[in-house]
């Protein structure tokens, strides 16, 4: 069977396990159904979404909201550090708003 990469897509469920924003797939499956992923700007509610490299993510990461994008498709869950290596925080950097 070919790894995920090498498809060019991935599910949208494995991939946040895979990069550990989930601690398991079903609760991956339940962020997405509930409607709590954004990608590429629009609400995703299908687990089954294809994602590929190149795409934005809005997902909440405990109380806050995490944009990140990614720049390669992950072939396995592996540790924290081979996951994080496989996309970017957009908002890293970002100012806290003044009201």
């Amino acid at each position: 069977m070919a790894s995920p990469g090498a498809a060019g897509s991935i599910r949208l469920d494995k991939l946040l396990w895979y990069l550990r924003f989930a601690r398991s797939r079903s609760i991956a499956q339940a962020m997405v159904t509930a409607g709590h992923i954004r990608l590429d700007g629009r609400r995703i509610t299908r687990p089954s979404a294809s994602v590929h490299a190149g795409a934005t993510l809005v997902l909440p990461v405990g109380e806050r909201i995490e944009v990140i994008r990614l720049l390669t498709l992950p072939g396995r869950r592996g540790p924290a550090p081979e996951a994080q290596a496989c996309y970017i925080r957009l908002d890293a950097g970002a100012p806290a708003a003044s009201i």
